[in-house]
């Protein structure tokens, strides 16, 4: 797939380097700037496709790490790839493994050669490296795959940082060196780096100049590494100082983050992808995102309100059922509230993202202020 085949920027806005574009797969189109539900083994909890489907979803992401161990790249591959094997019937993206080796820390050993991890679900030893991350991608039949990375938290000491972010760069091409570019599956860099602006300057402009053994470049790159305890305006300086030496005609996607404000302040610095569990982790926990603000549906405000969760929204959980139903399933721990409330944040994000895009096409995304990008509701939280 030839580079002007698979993104295309469309917009900018006027007052900020937000942009619109199209992402060409062969599942399908993407505008973008988008938000991508998390389905790490192959599910977005308390969504079903045809849920999906109605919410607007144009892209998922799987975990290629999970699905490697369960239910296995064969039994994937046999069913004609994951998102057959999901009933899904738009574009994925695969992260690689790379979070794991930050949330599986005391079950991983990191070498050069790749990442040890004993199986979180069996505890049997596995040996991930950058090249088997390339093929069990390819095995699971994903539009876009993530380079395995080596992923430091934000509080480790400043060599480990930048060992890391080296790290990354020989298994990025050690990644390139194996993808075949003519394949229709996109292959993403990622930048690390930490909160340290002249570590991410350097893995970006590093990243950019890469070329594999037949001198494949990158289609695309994410900032990795943010959304693990930064402040905003941290990881506000990262972007600043990363985004503009990446690829104009190359999508970037900003990994892991996805509260409404700091979408829409990463899309001003130019940002075209994102994901995160927060609607749906959110949702079975009784927080419900609002053009308003967010609210906790425990709250004893909402048992007799007869509201819908928002009403701007058009979704079925909207349209069909009130505050106070939703208030006494959550109380009650009734899997029907963790579904219902899971529909409405996913259709949240993705009227969020719409209308980004249609203050991009304006030229007046930048300005923009609203109630939802409000920290979570806290005043007056009676159990």
């Amino acid at each position: 797939m030839t580079l002007p085949q698979f993104f295309r920027v469309l917009d900018r806005d006027a007052g900020s380097r937000a942009r619109t574009g199209l992402l060409h797969t062969s599942h399908g189109v993407v505008e973008t700037p988008a938000f991508m539900p998390v389905g790490t083994r192959g599910t977005v909890k308390g969504m079903t496709p045809d849920s999906l489907a109605a919410c607007g979803v144009s892209i998922l992401l799987v975990n290629a790490f999970h699905l490697w161990l369960r239910p296995g790249t064969e039994i994937v591959c046999r069913a004609g790839g994951i998102g057959r094997m999901m009933g899904i019937e738009v574009p994925t993206l695969s992260d690689s493994g790379g979070y794991q080796v930050l949330s599986l820390l005391h079950r991983r050993k990191v070498t050069e050669e790749g990442v040890s991890f004993l199986s979180p679900y069996d505890g049997a030893k596995v040996f991930l490296s950058p090249e088997l991350a390339v093929s069990i991608s390819s095995d699971l039949g994903v539009d876009i795959r993530m380079v395995l990375d080596d992923l430091a938290g934000v509080g480790e000491p400043s060599e480990r940082i930048a060992q890391a972010m080296e790290r990354t760069h020989r298994w990025a091409r050690r990644s390139l060196d194996v993808w075949n570019p003519t394949e229709s599956a996109a292959l993403f860099g990622i930048v690390q780096g930490g909160v340290d602006p002249g570590l991410r300057e350097k893995s970006a402009e590093g990243l950019v100049g890469l070329r594999g053994k037949e001198g494949q470049a990158f289609s695309g790159f994410g900032i990795g590494g943010l959304g693990v305890g930064e402040s905003f305006e941290e990881r506000c300086r990262v972007l600043s100082k990363t985004l503009p030496i990446l690829p104009d005609n190359r999508p970037r996607y900003l990994m892991g983050v996805g509260y409404p404000g700091d979408i829409v302040e990463a899309v001003r610095h130019g940002v075209d992808l994102f994901d995160c569990v927060l609607p749906t982790r959110n949702a079975r926990n009784g927080m419900y995102f609002t053009w308003n603000g967010p609210i906790s549906i425990r709250n004893a405000r909402y048992r007799e309100d007869d509201g819908p969760i928002d009403p701007a929204c058009p979704c079925a959980t909207c349209r069909r059922h009130s505050r106070s139903y939703l208030h006494h399933l959550v109380k009650n721990a009734e899997l029907t509230g963790a579904i219902l409330g899971t529909i409405h944040n996913v259709c949240f994000y993705m009227n969020l993202m719409s209308e980004i895009r249609r203050r991009i096409s304006e030229g007046r995304l930048s300005g923009w202020d609203s109630p939802c990008f409000k920290p979570r509701e806290t005043e007056g939280a009676k159990k």
